[in-house]
């Protein structure tokens, strides 16, 4: 994935925080050319029990390679799909638990110290006993200070005191670099303020999905207020959701947000505060901590703003009121008694999802640990899961595919030389991190009480928010991540120009270790490829080796790009993962962009890793062909209508399906390997393919 851009770049809120699934690591070796292995102890790497035979790999290359597996799995209960890569984070959830569990039963921890902290955290968790008792009683000061607004100058300091704390407001506001100038920090600010997933949900009434999910959420909505001992609920729910309506009317499309020229709207505060007249930045800049250090913000959406000062204008106090005392509810709901973690998952998890059964709460509890203090357990993680030859033998691999794109670069045929020399100098600039950062978190300041739950969560999301705001004025900090070492992903960071891969990312069954290298290229090293070709898609190409928004490519090869790119939206604006609904291929190209680029890198790559030596047959299997299985391999996925319906909206990521047969029909190599001809499904006609890096 590539990292989001400046002004998109923000902390999980509260009430997202037990969506999140928390992730490890297992041990495995790259096996470099240099490696003492004998090829002939290796396994091809293939899961033949996964294969279909009733379906032809030239006509459905995905259900032939993992029709059996699609057909014989169930989606647990407690998940809102499955796959691969949801396998890689079960499993490894259970060595966070140890962690966890571990540092919540000693009985001689020693204060303040991260394990205290993590075990205290815990256990203040799974008190529920404790939790019902209290009810709402735990935001009762939250909960005052919302109802004893008396104008509305004073929303300036609750928006951003609320965003301190986690809680979902009308835009977002974060620190990060400055897309025009990468050697600084600055204030960015973003459209924001919605309970559903995006705008589309308020907007699409002629679509039936999204209108009954609209009605359910404003019966939620009512709910939840009744369970607050609102007397108004069903009246003060109808104008929530009126207001949330109001702002998805003005916000960008998710297709619109992915422009980082249109989005970079560097204003000074006398011009911010000119878009908005009824609501005072400078007010709002001083009570988030940031007077005196902010003389120029970064304003993604201006309009945004434009329309955000009307709605300001013409909506009364009290339904301000109501509305943010619905999202400190909403977002803190799964911290507070059984009743509302009950109501907040028949909306989120059921409705929203599709998911039939919660977690239990011990998964919750460590997942909400490893969102909250993701560096203190990941320093742990490592420590006990992560080999440090892992990392070196990472690094070698990737070496191979940064050689792999340079070959590439120096052949293409569609660009020019002096595009060509840009290129190549940005990609010799790419900084590689894996496994883990060279400085953890500290966490020493925070104060982790085992019967405070909210006001743990509270300290430590006023905490983060006061380090974001101290890096205002400082040097750019190049060692700093922003997922953590028990992450099951990787991505690439525009401004940075890097590529990283947190150690979760580096096992299986993301990687066969007894396996011969071609299948790990394909599952493993395609997200390698992938990563890499970020730095070079229609967002990353506009950035160059320093990670400024510059234009480098000379008129002609940006439009040979351009025409490139094009049909690739075309071809995924065909795919339908829902009946009805199809995939936006404006949205999703970036990613399909690295999905094409990453297969060939791949191929490209395991070439050279050979050095000279020939491919081997395994099994009877060519490289070629378990590399191309190593990719469905590790794509393989199901996810439940309700949940496809909502990444179908929000993902830039296309589905599991599509990344492979998406990419695989554009791939050459993939024809002459699986002998596909003209009349087959998965053939395209030379001119229709794709080929960009």
């Amino acid at each position: 994935m590539k990292r989001p851009l400046l002004n998109t770049l923000t902390a999980s809120t509260l009430g997202t925080l037990s969506a999140f699934i928390v992730m490890s690591a297992l041990i495995y070796p790259v096996y470099a050319a240099d490696t003492a292995v004998t090829v002939g102890t290796l396994s091809s790497g293939i899961q033949t029990d996964s294969i279909d035979k009733t379906v032809r790999a030239q006509n459905d290359f995905y259900r032939y390679s993992q029709g059996a597996w699609l057909k014989a799995t169930e989606i647990p209960s407690d998940k809102s799909d499955w796959g691969t890569f949801m396998k890689a984070r079960e499993d490894v959830q259970q060595q966070l638990r140890t962690i966890v569990e571990d540092a919540a039963n000693q009985s001689n921890k020693i204060v303040g110290s991260n394990q205290q902290k993590i075990g205290d955290l815990y256990n203040s968790f799974l008190d529920q006993k404790k939790l019902d008792a209290l009810g709402i009683q735990s935001l009762s000061t939250e909960l005052a200070t919302i109802a004893a607004l008396s104008d509305k100058k004073q929303l300036t300091a609750l928006i951003a005191h609320l965003q301190s704390i986690g809680v979902t407001t009308p835009y977002r506001m974060n620190v990060g670099q400055d897309n025009k100038n990468s050697t600084q920090y600055i204030v960015g600010i973003a459209q924001s303020g919605l309970g559903l997933p995006n705008r589309d949900y308020y907007l699409k009434r002629d679509d039936a999905k999204m209108a009954d999910i609209l009605a359910k959420y404003q019966a939620h909505i009512e709910k939840m207020l009744s369970l607050a001992g609102d007397k108004e609920a069903a009246a003060n729910a109808r104008n929530i959701v009126a207001l949330e309506t109001g702002l998805a009317k003005v916000q960008w499309t998710q297709v619109q947000n992915r422009d980082p020229i249109k989005t970079y709207n560097k204003l000074d505060i006398q011009q911010l505060n000119a878009l908005t007249p009824a609501y005072d930045w400078s007010t709002y800049l001083q009570a988030a901590g940031v007077a005196g250090k902010v003389n120029a913000v970064v304003v993604e959406q201006p309009s945004f703003l434009t329309g955000l000062n009307e709605i300001i204008q013409n909506t009364s106090l009290d339904t301000w009121k109501t509305y943010f005392t619905w999202h400190l509810i909403s977002n803190s709901s799964p911290y507070l008694s059984t009743a509302f973690v009950d109501e907040n998952f028949a909306f989120k998890g059921v409705i929203l999802a599709g998911i039939k059964e919660n977690r239990s709460r011990d998964k919750r509890g460590v997942a909400l640990v490893d969102q909250v203090m993701g560096e203190a357990v990941g320093q742990a993680y490592v420590e006990k899961y992560f080999a440090p030859e892992v990392k070196a033998r990472t690094e070698k691999m990737v070496r191979y595919f940064l050689a792999a794109f340079k070959e590439s670069i120096d052949t293409l045929d569609w660009m020019s030389p002096e595009t060509k020399k840009q290129a190549q100098a940005k990609l010799a600039k790419i900084s590689v991190k894996i496994g883990y950062p060279s400085k953890w978190h500290d966490y020493s300041a925070i104060q982790i009480s085992k019967d405070d739950l909210l006001g743990n969560l509270m300290r430590l999301r006023m905490a983060e928010h006061v380090l974001q705001m101290a890096k205002l004025g400082k040097p750019i900090d190049r060692e700093e991540w922003h997922m953590t070492p028990q992450t099951v992903n990787a991505y690439y960071s525009p401004e940075m120009n890097e590529i990283v891969f947190p150690a979760a990312r580096l096992q299986s069954p993301l990687f066969n270790v007894n396996a011969e290298d071609a299948v790990n290229y394909g599952a493993l090293g395609i997200s390698i490829g992938h990563e890499i070709s970020h730095a070079f898609d229609d967002q990353g190409s506009q950035y160059d080796g320093d990670g400024n928004l510059r234009d480098w490519w000379t008129k002609e090869d940006r439009e040979k790009f351009n025409r490139k790119t094009k049909a690739l939206v075309e071809q995924y604006n065909g795919y339908s993962p829902v009946p009805g609904h199809f995939l936006n291929g404006e949205l999703t190209l970036g990613e399909n962009i690295a999905d094409n680029a990453g297969i060939v890198m791949a191929l490209r790559a395991y070439k050279l890793s050979l050095e000279g030596k020939p491919a081997p047959v395994i099994d009877g299997w060519t490289a070629e062909q378990r590399l191309f299985m190593g990719l469905a391999q590790a794509r393989r996925n199901k996810s439940r209508e309700q949940r496809s319906l909502a990444l179908i909206k929000t993902d830039p990521h296309s589905p599991g399906e599509f990344r492979v047969n998406g990419s695989l029909k554009n791939h050459p190599d993939f024809y002459t390997s699986f002998d596909v001809k003209p009349g087959d499904q998965m053939y395209l006609p030379p001119e229709q393919r794709v080929s960009i890096w």
